[in-house]
């Protein structure tokens, strides 16, 4: 029993004698920590008293690890835009400041995944493997770390790769109304990069959660989501989340262009990004301007799409192609939203509503379409038709509108009328069916040579199909030229056009007639005499 006794007392002695000595080496410091509290809380925003050391856009945390934005810093409170849910909240609520502004988690761990701006998963795939945190705001590029756009950025579509081309750091916007097309046509592109050394960044803001699934759909079953990263904020989301999508997004891209990686983005689409910062604003009582937008919205986008460039080859040579998404009201391309990106962006692809309801898809409109950097970005097969091409089509769109009426036409108008159908025949493209250099040169120069005028209307997709399983017969050799040679060869012309011309043979009307038109022959009688 004393035995006991003894071993249980040196037990207590040893582990006071080891608190005794932790103590002596504790020492105590003091850490300053501001603490603020709500004062008003309201749709998206609330207003934060007694963090008098806040600073302009930090982060700031509310109970319930619901994050906010510190965005009017005033004397003696601060607007703050909150993040994720925050109907919890009330007046009284502490809030502490974080000392760092808003960031997001990058990574190759994010490809294939779909997440939210914060950085959360929304696949249920588990949790996100990230490498590092960048700002989502961050300065651009300075202009001697640029390079000149020289490297095409295939979409696929023939109507976009020979008419209005884009190269890898451009800005191209994509403008139309409702239903037109517009999220079609960037995710054809995004399809198209596959096997082409490109990550896909796809951006939706304030899109239906059924759009948005479905775009998801389409890009695993064509395996694209190996490649992409889709960054969502749904239009139930608060508009502070729909706010800093965007620039969330471009930081993800910027993490892969700063390795020496090309990257597209697709942000979908920012008339909903403008409408979300206009009612943050007018929320946050900021004085409104044209359209109660905020008088910053052109700097609100401008600082954010002109993060999109080429690096040059001291920086690491990676790019960043942005493809903006904007919709239009009744065809007014002039309102204020579109028209301040299409002054910040370096072109515009838009699509018509009324090619669209005839059937005409994509509905590009050609004559109000145009790419300011792309063409010298363009492969050099698509610089040899392309302003051929867009010539005859523009001749024929003017020489349509007066055929209309009835008007008797000399057999010269008619051919161009004739050629000028073939032409937007084979500008119509199903979705999700990009197409190859090869295959895309092959129709556009059979056009130029005219192979197609004899075919009839209602045979150009299966003679536009056989042209394309004739590309697939191209010499390797010609294939390669395509990629790089500076110019077009009169031999390769030739050799694409033979091909084409014995590919379209069974299409082509018999000898008596000639785009369409009855060739009368003598009759036997004349003909003796």
């Amino acid at each position: 029993m004393t035995t006991g006794t003894d071993a249980l007392q040196s037990t207590l002695e040893r582990t006071f004698d080891g608190i005794a000595t932790t103590l002596e080496h504790f020492s105590f410091e003091m850490a300053p920590r501001e603490v603020g509290m709500v004062a008003s809380v309201s749709m998206g925003v609330a207003t934060v008293t007694g963090l008098a050391g806040v600073g302009f856009e930090e982060l700031v945390q509310f109970p319930g690890d619901v994050f906010g934005i510190a965005f009017n810093v005033d004397e003696h409170e601060i607007g703050v835009i909150l993040l994720g849910d925050y109907r919890r909240l009330s007046a009284g609520d502490e809030v502490t400041r974080t000392g760092r502004v808003m960031d997001v988690a990058v990574g190759d761990g994010l490809l294939g995944r779909v997440i939210d701006p914060l950085g959360r998963p929304l696949d249920g795939a588990g949790a996100v493997s990230t490498s590092a945190l960048l700002p989502i705001e961050r300065p651009s590029a300075a202009i001697m770390e640029r390079a000149a756009v020289a490297v095409p950025l295939q979409t696929g579509l023939k109507v976009i790769d020979s008419l209005i081309p884009i190269g890898r750091g451009q800005r191209e916007l994509i403008v139309g109304d409702r239903q037109t097309g517009k999220t079609t046509i960037a995710i054809d592109t995004i399809l198209n990069q596959r096997d082409k050394d490109v990550i896909c960044v796809y951006c939706a803001i304030g899109q239906r959660a059924s759009a948005v699934a479905k775009a998801i759909a389409k890009l695993r079953e064509n395996g694209a989501m190996a490649y992409t990263v889709v960054m969502v904020a749904e239009g139930n989301e608060s508009p502070g989340l729909a706010y800093i999508t965007p620039y969330a997004a471009t930081s993800i891209g910027e993490f892969f262009m700063e390795s020496g990686r090309d990257v597209l983005i697709v942000y979908d689409d920012l008339t909903q990004h403008a409408r979300a910062y206009r009612e943050l604003s007018l929320l946050l009582r900021r004085p409104p301007g044209r359209e109660a937008f905020p008088g910053d919205i052109f700097y609100v986008h401008s600082r954010m799409l002109e993060r999109a460039t080429r690096l040059s080859a001291e920086r690491g040579g990676g790019s960043l192609t942005a493809l903006p998404i904007v919709e239009t009201e009744a065809q007014d391309i002039s309102a204020y939203i579109p028209t301040n990106l299409i002054s910040i962006t370096d072109g515009q692809i838009y699509l018509s509503p009324t090619l669209f309801e005839l059937g005409i898809l994509p509905a590009v409109d050609v004559g109000k379409s145009v790419s300011r950097v792309g063409g010298k970005a363009q492969r050099a097969a698509f610089r040899a038709v392309s302003g051929e091409l867009k010539l005859a089509y523009a001749q024929f769109e003017e020489l349509e509108t007066f055929a209309r009426f009835g008007a008797r036409l000399d057999d010269d108008t008619r051919k161009i009328i004739e050629h000028g159908k073939r032409i937007r025949a084979l500008f119509k493209q199903p979705e999700s069916s990009p197409l190859s250099v090869a295959q895309q040169i092959s129709t556009l120069l059979s056009l130029t040579a005219r192979l197609f005028d004899g075919v009839p209307i209602e045979k150009m997709i299966l003679a536009e199909r056989a042209v394309h399983d004739a590309a697939s017969n191209l010499p390797a050799a010609v294939m390669k030229r395509f990629q790089t040679a500076p110019s077009l060869s009169d031999d390769d012309r030739r050799t694409v056009t033979e091909i084409a011309r014995a590919a379209l043979a069974p299409f082509q009307p018999p000898p008596d007639k000639i785009s369409g038109i009855d060739v009368k022959r003598p009759s036997a009688a004349k003909a003796k005499s």
